[in-house]
């Protein structure tokens, strides 16, 4: 599955007091890396290495992981999701755990955010060239994103227990905005299943991480500086025992006669969005909630985010752009977790 957010975090180790108990002086720091969702993931455990079986591990996050592309990718022709946006009955069907999981979860927050965060946003990411099908020729009219936008709205979509139902045959749900943190939720719970109550889960930037890193230290993540012609370090935080997520616009987009389109598209209008909000940060226990929150308040702009983010005692990052370079907005929440 291919992700329609890029985002910019990178691992940083740098040393924090903090100490394990003294019978985990064998505990090393492992790393397992793979590919999923059109992106890869790295994956770092502390644990007794002549204690632990990494091989059968990484076999089992990557059955996982599959899994979650069989339920919800939009590049998969005979996924889930896409012969439930193939099929044209108005009947409730019968969805798996996990995809009822993210979908009730995406129906929540795209209430909390008003719509900001809408996963049949679909018909317009494919529309401007962002999903599977191929980038367009010329610019939507407006005539053509209003045909799409008819297409649009979670109030065409519901779900009662594991049933999901659509009011409009050809509505098209694309979780790309909150899949990838559910992969990392999942890896996470994975993990802890078999005892392993140290360490970093990474799909794509998105995050989850746990305990200290095997020299005793806390982990430290790095905010990238949200530009494009370099890889630089904004802000780093120690998030502690939870999950971060970075939405921007500064990596995927492209431009057409010297006009930027970004591949975060505002359901609102039907179109990139077009502020002065370039990256939102959002720590909270839950990848999948993070991710999610941290599109929704990038579709918002910065008043509204920074307004949202206070609202809904959330702890998030936010960064603008101003005549003077870049502005950094922190919630109250989010102080705690800064270096």
């Amino acid at each position: 599955m291919k992700q329609i957010k890029f985002i910019g975090i990178c691992l940083l180790f740098i040393t924090l007091s903090g100490c394990f108990p003294s019978n985990d002086n064998v505990k090393q720091e492992l790393l397992l890396q793979g590919k999923t969702m059109g992106t890869t993931y790295n994956i770092k455990i502390v644990v007794d290495p002549n204690a632990t079986d990494t091989e059968n591990l990484q076999q089992l996050i990557d059955a996982e992981l599959k899994q979650v592309n069989q339920e919800m990718s939009t590049y998969i022709p005979d996924s889930e999701l896409s012969l439930f946006n193939s099929s044209d009955s108005l009947e409730p069907v019968e969805m798996s755990q996990g995809l009822s999981r993210v979908i009730k979860e995406a129906i929540r927050l795209g209430k909390l955010s008003d719509g900001k965060l809408d996963v049949t946003v679909g018909p317009l990411v494919n529309l401007w060239g962002f999903g599977p099908e191929y980038r367009p020729e010329n610019i939507p009219t407006d005539e053509t994103l209003e045909l799409a936008r008819q297409r649009v709205g979670l109030d065409k979509l519901s779900l009662d227990e594991n049933k999901l139902t659509k009011r409009n045959a050809d509505l098209y749900v694309d979780l790309s905005t909150i899949a990838k943190g559910y992969g990392v939720d999942i890896v996470a719970e994975l993990i802890e299943s078999h005892g392993i109550h140290n360490y970093l889960v990474e799909i794509g930037g998105e995050m989850r991480l746990k305990g200290f890193k095997h020299t005793g230290e806390l982990w430290h993540i790095a905010i990238e500086k949200p530009v494009s012609e370099e890889r630089a370090v904004q802000q780093i935080i120690v998030p502690k025992d939870n999950a971060v997520a970075t939405s921007g616009d500064y990596r995927n987009y492209y431009e057409v006669d010297g006009q930027r389109f970004s591949h975060i598209i505002d359901p609102s209008t039907g179109k990139p969005i077009n502020h002065k909000l370039v990256s939102v940060t959002v720590i909270h226990p839950s990848s999948m909630t993070a991710d999610g929150l941290s599109t929704a308040m990038m579709v918002m702009g910065e008043e509204k985010a920074i307004a949202f983010a206070h609202k809904h005692d959330l702890a998030a990052y936010i960064i603008a752009k101003s005549e003077v370079g870049f502005v950094e907005h922190t919630s109250v929440k989010f102080m705690q977790y800064l270096r």
